[in-house]
């Protein structure tokens, strides 16, 4: 995990760890296991490869190399790697797809990242 803006701390589910509610933290979070739910940040969210990921993420940035279905709203750059399957709906500011990647969503970009955060900020008070 090199680079973290704010520290060198993190937050992590296991590869034999799962999920099932609300994740909410400050640092970046690291999920090798099994997440069900909504997941908040206002750091980046690794999906690692073994990982399962199904409900809400909303983060600055997002590196995916395993699976993920839901919605997912990223401020920044959001990354696929060449092993990630990513279905269902994406809203971001930057996207990079490797080759291979599976991405099946209806996704939205804006030019900025403001222009994220207010949509996603809307999308929260409709919901």
């Amino acid at each position: 995990m090199k680079g973290l803006e704010t520290s060198a701390q993190y937050s992590k589910i296991d590869q034999n760890t799962s999920l099932k509610g609300t994740l909410k933290a400050k640092t970046d979070i690291r999920i090798d296991g099994s997440v069900e739910g909504n997941v908040e940040t206002t750091g980046k969210v690794i999906i690692g490869k073994e990982a399962k990921v199904s409900g809400e993420v909303s983060c600055t940035n997002a590196e995916i190399e395993g699976f993920f279905k839901g919605k997912l709203m990223v401020s920044g750059v959001l990354s696929l790697k060449s092993n990630s399957n990513l279905e269902g709906e994406v809203l971001t500011h930057k996207l990079i797809v490797e080759s291979g990647a599976i991405f099946n969503a209806q996704c939205k970009m804006q030019s900025s990242e403001e222009g994220v955060k207010k949509l996603r900020d809307s999308h929260e008070k409709t919901a």
